[in-house]
C-alpha cells in the first residue's frame, strides 16, 4: 500500500535542493483569492476546534494543489495522511486510513478521480457521518459492523474534475479551481527558490525563466534547476541573462516556452498538413508518437496559447504558429463552413 504520513509542522530542513515547496500558505505566491478563502476557513476551524470542511482542488498539473494540501495541516497543527487515487484499488486499501486517522487530521488523496466506484462509496458515509461499515465473513456467515471514526478532513486533488461523480463532488464543502500564474508571480517564485538553492539570480534572468515556464510553477522550478546545472558546469556558477538564455537553448526551450516536441508537432501540422485541418492520429503517426502523448502533454499548451485550434475536422494551426515557427503559408479560415463538415479525420 502506497502510504505516506507526515506528523505536525515540517521544519525548515525540508527546504533544501529536494523540495522547493512552501511549508506555509503565507509563503505561497499567487492564487490569492483561493488563499484568502482558505485562510478564513482554517482560522474558523481553529477557533471552533472543529475539523476543517472537506476541500477539493482542481486544475492543471503543477499549479499548487498538493502544496495547498500540505500547507493546511501545518496551519492547523494536525497530522496529514497522504495517498493517491490509483493506490486505492479496493475498500481494504482505504479502511486503514480511515480507522487509524487522528482527530481533526487531514487525509489527502491525490488524483482522486482515479478512485474506483466501490472505494468511492466507502467515502460517502465517512465524509458525512464519520462512520464506515465493515463486512466480516462471507455468505451466510457475513455480518456488518458499523464503526465510528474520528472526525477528519478529506482533501482531494484532481486534474480532471469532470471525471468525479456528482455524489462525491457534492460532499466537498469547498471546491477551489487553481489558475495559471502570471510572469510576475513566476518571477517572484523563481527568485525565492533560487535563494533556497543557494543561487544568486538577477531580475532579468529570473524573468527570462518565468516567460518560458508556461505559467506553471512546477515547470519554472524545473527550468531553474536546468539553468543551475548549466551555470555550475559551464559558467563557473555565475548566472546572467546571456547565460540563462544559453542554458534554456541547450535544453531546447524557446522564447515562448515551447520544447522540442511542441515544435515538432507544429512543424508537422504546418509543413506536412499545410496548417490543417488534420486529425491528431495522423499527426501522431507522422511524428511516430502516441496520440495520447500529444493530447495530454503537447496540445494543452498549444491550445491555450492560441497556436492551434480544434475544429470538427481536426487541428488547425493559427497565424501565430506560422509566425513563431517562421514557416511560410497561410492558415486555413476556421470560419469556412467546409472546415466543419466531418468529424476528426485521420488524413485531410
Amino acid at each position: 500500500m502506497n502510504r505516506e504520513k507526515i506528523l505536525g509542522p515540517v521544519g525548515s530542513a525540508e527546504n533544501d535542493d529536494r523540495s522547493l515547496r512552501p511549508q506555509r500558505m503565507s509563503e505561497m505566491v499567487g492564487q490569492r483569492e483561493v488563499f484568502e478563502r482558505l485562510e478564513i476557513a482554517v482560522q474558523a476551524a481553529r477557533q471552533r476546534e472543529e475539523p476543517l470542511g472537506h476541500i477539493l482542488f482542481d486544475g492543471p498539473p503543477g499549479l499548487g494543489k498538493t502544496t495547498f494540501a500540505t500547507c493546511i495541516p501545518h496551519e492547523l497543527g494536525v497530522p496529514i495522511e497522504m495517498t493517491s487515487g490509483a493506490a486505492l484499488r479496493a475498500p481494504k486499501d482505504l479502511i486503514p486510513y480511515l480507522t487509524n486517522i487522528q482527530d481533526r487530521a487531514i487525509l489527502f488523496i491525490d488524483e482522486i478521480h482515479r478512485i474506483p466506484a466501490n472505494v468511492e462509496e466507502y467515502l460517502y458515509t465517512a465524509m458525512e457521518d464519520f462512520r464506515i461499515d465493515l463486512v466480516l465473513g462471507d455468505g451466510l456467515n457475513a455480518r456488518t459492523i458499523n464503526m465510528t471514526i474520528k472526525p477528519f478532513t478529506l482533501i482531494g486533488a484532481t486534474t480532471r474534475a469532470g471525471m468525479l461523480t456528482g455524489p462525491l463532488r457534492d460532499r466537498f464543502q469547498m471546491r477551489e479551481h487553481l489558475d495559471f500564474y502570471s510572469v510576475e508571480e513566476l518571477t517572484q517564485i523563481i527568485k525565492g527558490n533560487a535563494k533556497i538553492l543557494q543561487m544568486e539570480i538577477d531580475d532579468e534572468s529570473a524573468n527570462e525563466i518565468a516567460i518560458r515556464s508556461r505559467s506553471t510553477p512546477r515547470i519554472a522550478n524545473n527550468r531553474l534547476r536546468c539553468v543551475r546545472d548549466y551555470v555550475t558546469a559551464r559558467a563557473d556558477g555565475k548566472i546572467d541573462p546571456d547565460v540563462t538564455r544559453a542554458a534554456l537553448l541547450k535544453w531546447e526551450i524557446d522564447t515562448l516556452g515551447l520544447d522540442k516536441m511542441d515544435r515538432k508537432y507544429l512543424e508537422t501540422l504546418i509543413g506536412v498538413f499545410h496548417g490543417g485541418p488534420a486529425g491528431v492520429e495522423a499527426i501522431a503517426h507522422t511524428i511516430n508518437t502516441a496520440s495520447d502523448t500529444l493530447i495530454d502533454e503537447v496540445e494543452p499548451f498549444l491550445l491555450r496559447t492560441a497556436m492551434v485550434v480544434r475544429t470538427p475536422r481536426g487541428r488547425v494551426a493559427t497565424q501565430r504558429a506560422f509566425d513563431h515557427m517562421g514557416m511560410s503559408g497561410k492558415p486555413v479560415d476556421i470560419d469556412d463552413e467546409s472546415v466543419g463538415d466531418d468529424q476528426d479525420t485521420l488524413f485531410t
